[in-house]
């Protein structure tokens, strides 16, 4: 096999008595197929319980914009919380069948990867819901809130970088027992 053929040393070999690094194992298909999984059912579940929430929101509270919108700070910083107990509990949780998923470049990588490209697309819905609510109480159809745009705007950044980082640094590390 060509992966088994020793590469040529420029200079010396190194010595014989001196112990060589043995290479990192790599990420397991399975294990990094684990990986994408937990990380998009949690960004799933934070953009698809803050888009519920503020989809009902309005229906339940039927009170003028200004009103409502602690609700909807609260309810973000609540997901939010839950959103990061949840990947720091995911990225350490042993799978019956793949085993643990350890910390290096390739599952980080693979974290914000899934992250961006599998699960962020799920924020537009919320964008649609906030760019509504930003017209709400406003004459005719111009925006004159723009709150639910900024938190649209740091939810988003919870999503795509907040979460994946709090699962990257939750990750066990290679030599950790």
């Amino acid at each position: 096999m060509v992966d088994h053929v020793p590469v040529a040393f420029r200079g010396a070999p190194p010595p014989e008595d001196r112990p060589t690094e043995e290479p990192l194992p790599l990420p397991r298909r399975h294990t990094l197929v684990l990986l994408v999984g937990r990380v998009t059912t949690i960004k799933l579940a934070f953009w698809a319980a803050v888009t519920g929430f503020e989809l009902a929101l309005p229906r339940v509270l039927a009170r003028p914009f200004a009103d409502r919108f602690g609700w909807s700070i609260a309810f973000a910083m609540l997901a939010t919380a839950l959103a990061l107990g949840w990947a720091a509990w995911s990225a350490r949780t042993i799978d019956r069948d793949a085993g643990g998923i350890s910390r290096s470049v390739a599952t980080i990588a693979t974290t914000f990867a899934a992250a961006s490209v599998v699960a962020s697309p799920a924020s537009i819905p919320l964008l649609l819901v906030e760019l509504r609510a930003s017209t709400d109480g406003c004459p005719g159809a111009t925006t004159c809130h723009l709150e639910p745009f900024f938190l649209w705007v740091a939810l988003f950044a919870v999503g795509f970088l907040v979460i994946p980082a709090a699962f990257a640094a939750s990750l066990r590390k290679v030599n950790a027992e």
